[in-house]
């Protein structure tokens, strides 16, 4: 069976930056392989264009260039923001607030976002609000460790199901197992 639209696949890898001999910085064995439904659009886009068509025993190497991946670093998403919007109860907790800790915050309109803290002033802490992959050309080698035809559950919900998968599912009322 081939990898194709609304398949699920397990697929081990290892991934690199800047190049084939750049750092790893994450590396998934058989033991916990990564496991979707191809075609769901949870995966970079680049990354399902260079798996599909292939079987279970096919290996992949293929780079992915930061443009195609999670974008160019966005100079405007670093921002100084000021000291005591990280004071808890009048104090800033200078554990969290370590350079390279990566902080969940909300903008002025309550959206979600995630913040490396990049440098600590007298009265500002300077966010980068980029992905932490922004600027980084990625390279994967790996292999495709199983390819099955998805059920309609995994397909009416969007994801794969397996073991631990759906704990907090929204679909599937946090009830860990399987679905």
């Amino acid at each position: 069976m081939k990898v194709t639209k609304n398949k699920v696949v397990s697929l081990t890898y290892q991934l690199r930056v800047n190049n084939q001999q750049g750092e790893v910085i994450e590396s998934l064995s058989n033991d916990a392989p990564l496991t979707f439904l191809y075609g769901s659009g949870s995966l970079l886009p680049k990354f399902e264009d260079n798996i599909d068509g292939l079987a279970v025993g096919d290996k992949f190497d293929f780079n992915i260039p930061s443009k195609d991946a999670y974008g160019e670093i966005n100079r405007e998403a670093i921002v100084d923001v000021p000291l005591g919007a990280f004071e808890i109860d009048g104090k800033v907790d200078e554990k969290m607030l370590a350079i390279g800790n990566q902080i969940p915050m909300q903008d002025s309109a309550g959206n979600k976002l995630n913040g490396t803290v990049k440098k600590i002033e007298n009265e500002t802490v300077t966010m980068d609000f980029n992905h932490p992959l922004a600027g980084e050309h990625l390279f994967f080698t790996g292999e495709i460790t199983e390819v099955r035809d998805a059920t309609e559950e995994e397909l009416h919900h969007g994801h794969a199901h397996y073991e631990g998968s759906c704990d907090g599912c929204e679909h599937c009322g946090g009830e860990g197992g399987h679905c």
